[in-house]
């Protein structure tokens, strides 16, 4: 498993490469979920058209649904709307809701900030197009794994109050919220637990002249939080990202969102993409898809 993650040196790996080990990993994600359709619409976008794939599920009736606008992990540098094809199959058939996959531009080719902006783009344009799409104007979220999680809290951050649509929630798997940090976890699983600390420094130079402590690229780091949604965190124990994560529901309970966060025991960093080899990873996933389903029916 380790292998595919990419070679001994992440540091120097070319992107193309980086981009191959990642395809190569997000292949052991469970696949085949049965779901009602898949489509993909090509909607205007900052830097051109975006391309979003919707996700639909079946024998849920006429009513309109609720909509999980989802930003795929891979570092903001690698991943696509075929690497997160199984999971988001998986989420669309566990929550219930249509799920909307944002192909945004990546890093180095598009720096920051077109990813923020392709995927707050892509979010007012699935709100202000809800009653066409069979959505519930009420019921959309913004979820997102490790980079892409990073995506959906900027999101959150950036349309609250009177700046843009409604986010109901926002739903994040091992989220990437602090790139200045040096935490415990940061330390203790700086190598050889899928996400190195050399990979991730790569990546963010991939990403931009940006500075790690600027809260569009830290989220954890934003002076205030409060207006922010209801919030699922999902962690794993064995992650540099954990204890990031753990701070960011301790700030936004202060800042009084309602906040649920696990920590899934004796899982790595993508557990929820490894389903197709850790037994439990599968169960974790499942939990995660009855939670955002509970959520989403309120």
């Amino acid at each position: 498993m380790l292998a595919l993650a990419g070679p001994a040196d992440p540091a120097r790996m070319p992107i193309e490469e980086r981009r191959e080990s990642f395809r190569k990993l997000m292949a052991l994600s469970r696949g085949g979920a049965e779901i009602g359709s898949i489509e993909d619409r090509s909607i205007p976008g900052p830097g051109g058209a975006i391309t979003v794939r919707l996700y639909r599920p079946g024998g849920e009736g006429d009513a309109p649904l609720p909509a999980v606008v989802f930003f795929h992990g891979g570092g903001l540098v690698a991943g696509d709307l075929d690497t997160h094809d199984a999971l988001c199959r998986v989420l669309c058939r566990g929550s219930g809701a249509i799920v909307a996959a944002v192909d945004y531009r990546l890093a180095p080719e598009h720096p920051f900030p077109a990813a923020i902006a392709d995927s707050i783009a892509a979010t007012a344009w699935i709100a202000e197009n809800a009653g066409a799409l069979g959505i519930d104007p009420e019921r959309i979220a913004v979820a997102g794994d490790s980079g892409g999680g990073t995506l959906a809290t900027i999101v959150c951050q950036s349309v609250r109050g009177e700046k843009g649509p409604r986010i109901a929630m926002q739903l994040l798997l091992c989220p990437v919220l602090d790139l200045g940090a040096e935490t415990v976890s940061r330390q203790e699983f700086a190598s050889g637990y899928l996400l190195d600390r050399a990979m991730m420094a790569r990546d963010l130079a991939h990403y931009g002249p940006v500075d790690p402590l600027d809260p569009r690229v830290s989220p954890l780091r934003a002076a205030d939080l409060a207006g922010m949604p209801r919030t699922l965190i999902h962690s794993a124990e064995f992650d540099p990202l954990r204890d990031e994560d753990a701070a960011y529901a301790e700030r936004l309970r202060a800042a009084g969102v309602a906040v649920s966060h696990t920590c899934h025991a004796g899982m790595p960093h993508h557990f929820y993409g490894l389903t197709g080899i850790i037994p439990a990873a599968r169960q974790s996933l499942d939990a995660i898809c009855r939670e955002a389903r509970a959520e989403l029916s309120r």
